[in-house]
C-alpha cells in the first residue's frame, strides 16, 4: 500500500490460482503488463513503452539475478527461471526502474522470488499434457507436455538445498503466411498477383528485395526474384526445453543466508529478431552467489552463453537456392529462356513462368536426402554468405551490492533523524568472442581478441516520513558509466501521501537512461542481403556518413522502374529525373537513449478491504 510507485505482486496462492498453463504466462492478466509470443516456447514481458521480441528495455530477474542472455541483452522468454513448482512471488514494476536498478529497466522489471528451502522442504512433481494443431491443415494433432521436479531438503538448520528439473516439448505454430511483401514490384507491366515474378512471400525466405534483379527485355523492365523456400521447408517446429537449477543455502545467523545458485538451460526453438533463427543444442548456464539479510545484500553471477547448433533460417534458404546454381548463373538462365519464350509467342506471365521452369531445373526439392544434406551441411557453415550457422560465445559477469545505512546503525545519527538511506553500486561486462560473421572486434589488430563491453554505476537514496508520519518524502539519485559513453544521473523524486492506514496518494517523478546492447553496439550481421553494423562509432565510422535511407532507395528504384516502363524514358533519363528521391542518411551513431516519466495514483483499501481500488497515470 506505501509503494511510491506502482507496483504488482503475485503472491504464490494467487499464481497457483490463476487460469493459466504457467506462472508466466499467468503474467500476460496482470495490470499493465504485455506479453508477446513470437512461439510458443519464447514468451517476452514488456509494460510501459515500446517493444520488440528481444525486449532490451525491460529487465527480468530472477532472486536479483539478471537472467538475460548475453548477447541478446534480454532474457529468452523464462528459459533461465524458476519452474511453476518453485516460484514463490513475482513483483513487477511497470515503467521505469532504472533509478534503483540501472539493468536498462526503462519499461520496467520483473523480479522473480523462488522458494527458501528452509520453509519448503518436499519432493513434488507436476505434469501439464495437452494437444494443440487440433483441425490445423498443415499438420496433424501434436502432443504438448510438461514435467517438473522440485526436491528440497534441510539438512542441517543451518543447510539446506534444492533441486529442480523442467522437461517441455511440443510443436510451435506454422509460420505459413503467404502474403506478397512485393505485390506491386511489376505492377508497370500488368504482372500481378500469381504472375509476379518478384513473388516474395511473408513467411518464405531466399526471394526478399536483395534476393531480386532488373531483367531489360523487349524494352520493358523486370523484377525478378529468386525462387527461395518456404519457411516450413527449412525449419523445425518441434521446441524443446531442459532445464533444472540447484541450490545451497547456508545461514550464516537466523536473518542472513548466503546462497550457491547453478541454472542451466538447453533450448530447441525458433527464435525471432531481424531474422527468424532455429536455436538448436542452445544452452544457457548461470553461477549465482548471493548474500541477503540485515543491512547488506551482495550479489554476484556469472552467466554462459553457447549458441549450440543454431541456425539462420533465411540464409539457410538463400545458400540452398544457390547450391546447385549461383545467382549469376539463375539470372542468366532465367533471362535466356524469358527471351526465348517471349520471341515464340508466349504471353509475357506465361514467358516467366517457363522462365523460372528452366531456370529452377534441378533445383532441391525439400524432403529429399539431397536437401536434407545440404541444409544440414549449410547449417555448420559460419558464414551467412555462403552458410547459416549462428556461433556464437558470449559470458555477462556482473556483481551488485546493497547497503541500507539506517538498519546498519540503528541508533546512529540516519536513525536519530528519522532517516532512511539506502546506497548501492554494481558492475557489468560483457565478454564476447568474435567469430567473423555475427561479432567482430572493431579495434585494429584485435579481430581475434575478446570484445568487451562493460557498464558499473551506484545510487544513494534518502528518504523520510513527516506530518505524522502521514507523508514520506523520497529522493534518489544514479548515475551510471558506459564504456563507450559518459556518466549518466537518473534522479528520482517520489511523494506518498497516506491519510488513513489502507490509503494512499502518490507522486513521481523519475528517469532511466538505457546503454546500446551489445548486438546493437557490435554487431556485424548479413539479414538477407542487408549489412547490419553496430551503431557505435568504433563499429560504423565511414560507412554511417555515406549511407542512404533504405526508403528513399526503393522509391528511387520504382519510380526508375515507371518511367522506364510506362512514361519512354531511357534507363539513364529515368535515373537522372529521379535521383532527388534519393535520401542520405541523417541518422546519428547510437546514443544512449533516455526516459522521463511523472505518475501519479491512488491505492486504497475500501469496504472493509474488500474492495481494493488502485488508479495509476503516468506521463
Amino acid at each position: 500500500m506505501k509503494a511510491p510507485v506502482a507496483v504488482e505482486k503475485l503472491s504464490e496462492r494467487a499464481i497457483r490460482l490463476a487460469p493459466a498453463p504457467s506462472f508466466f504466462e499467468a503474467l500476460a492478466a496482470v495490470t499493465g503488463v504485455q506479453v508477446l509470443t513470437p512461439s510458443l516456447g519464447f514468451k517476452v514481458l514488456n509494460t510501459r513503452g515500446f517493444a520488440n521480441t528481444t525486449n532490451v528495455r525491460f529487465a527480468q530477474l530472477v532472486d536479483g539475478l539478471d537472467n538475460q542472455a548475453p548477447h541478446l541483452g534480454a532474457p529468452i522468454g523464462n528459459a533461465l527461471g524458476p519452474s511453476d513448482l518453485d516460484i514463490a512471488a513475482v513483483e513487477i514494476v511497470p515503467g521505469t526502474a532504472a533509478a534503483l536498478y540501472g539493468l536498462n529497466a526503462v519499461n520496467g522489471l520483473a523480479q522473480f522470488t523462488t522458494r527458501n528451502p528452509f520453509d519448503s522442504e518436499e519432493l513434488a512433481v507436476q505434469q501439464k499434457t495437452g494437444v494443440n494443431h487440433l483441425g490445423d491443415a498443415g499438420s496433424a494433432p501434436k502432443l504438448y507436455a510438461e514435467t517438473s521436479v522440485r526436491w528440497a531438503h534441510v539438512v542441517t538448520p543451518r543447510l539446506a538445498l534444492k533441486i529442480n528439473g523442467t522437461y517441455l516439448r511440443g510443436t510451435d505454430w506454422i509460420a505459413d503466411d503467404r502474403r506478397d511483401l512485393a505485390p506491386a514490384a511489376n505492377a508497370t507491366v500488368g504482372l500481378t498477383g500469381a504472375d509476379n515474378p518478384a513473388y516474395d512471400p511473408v513467411n518464405g525466405y531466399g526471394n526478399e528485395s536483395a534476393n531480386r534483379r532488373t531483367l531489360t527485355v523487349g524494352g520493358k523492365s523486370y523484377a525478378v526474384a529468386r525462387t527461395g523456400y518456404a519457411e516450413h521447408d527449412v525449419a523445425d517446429y518441434t521446441f524443446q526445453t531442459i532445464k533444472t537449477d540447484a541450490a545451497l543455502h547456508y545461514r550464516l545467523t537466523d536473518k542472513v543466508q548466503l546462497a550457491y545458485t547453478y541454472r542451466f538451460a538447453l533450448i530447441d526453438n525458433v527464435y525471432q529478431r531481424s531474422n527468424r533463427f532455429r536455436l538448436a543444442d542452445y544452452r544457457l548456464q548461470q553461477h549465482g552467489l548471493t548474500l541477503t539479510g540485515g543491512a547488506t545484500q551482495v550479489r554476484a553471477f556469472l552467466t554462459n552463453e553457447n549458441t549450440g547448433h543454431s541456425y539462420n533460417l533465411r540464409s539457410a534458404a538463400e545458400n540452398l537456392d544457390r547450391v546447385t546454381k549461383t545467382d549469376d548463373q539463375w539470372f542468366g538462365a532465367y533471362a535466356s529462356a524469358f527471351t526465348q519464350a517471349s520471341a515464340g509467342g508466349a504471353a509475357i506471365a506465361a514467358a516467366h513462368q517457363q522462365a523460372r521452369q528452366q531456370a529452377d531445373a534441378g533445383r532441391l526439392q525439400p524432403g529429399t536426402a539431397a536437401f536434407d544434406q545440404a541444409l544440414d551441411r549449410l547449417s555448420g557453415i559460419n558464414n551467412w554468405d555462403a552458410g547459416a550457422a549462428l556461433r556464437v560465445r558470449a559470458q555477462l559477469a556482473g556483481a551488485d551490492a546493497q547497503l541500507n545505512l539506517t538498519q546498519a546503525r540503528p541508533n546512529g545519527f540516519l536513525a536519530r533523524w528519522r532517516l532512511d538511506a539506502l546506497v548501492g553500486a554494481d558492475y557489468r561486462t560483457y565478454l564476447i568472442r568474435p567469430d567473423g560473421n555475427y561479432f567482430i572486434n572493431p579495434k585494429p589488430g584485435q579481430d581475434g581478441q575478446t570484445l568487451t563491453y562493460g557498464k558499473t554505476g551506484g545510487f544513494a537514496q534518502l528518504g523520510r516520513a513527516v506530518w505524522r508520519d502521514r507523508l514520506r518524502l523520497t529522493a534518489t539519485v544514479r548515475v551510471d558509466k558506459n564504456d563507450y559513453f559518459g556518466a549518466r544521473a537518473n534522479p528520482r523524486l517520489t511523494a506518498v501521501y497516506a491519510p488513513a492506514p489502507a490509503l494512499n496518494l502518490r507522486v513521481a517523478y523519475q528517469s532511466g537512461y538505457r546503454f546500446p546492447s551489445i548486438f546493437e553496439g557490435f554487431s556485424n550481421v548479413n539479414s538477407g542481403g542487408v549489412k547490419r553494423i553496430g551503431g557505435l562509432r568504433v563499429m560504423s565510422d565511414g560507412v554511417f556518413e555515406n549511407s542512404y535511407l533504405r526508403a528513399s532507395i526503393d522509391a528511387f528504384q520504382a519510380a526508375v522502374t515507371r518511367d522506364f516502363n510506362t512514361n519512354g524514358l531511357t534507363k539513364a533519363a529515368a535515373i537522372e529525373k529521379n535521383k532527388g528521391l534519393l535520401r542520405r542518411n541523417d541518422y546519428t551513431y547510437l546514443r544512449p537513449e533516455f526516459v522521463r516519466s511523472w505518475e501519479a495514483g491512488y491505492r486504497g483499501a475500501l469496504l472493509g478491504g474488500r474492495l481494493v481500488v488502485d488508479v495509476a497515470g503516468y506521463f
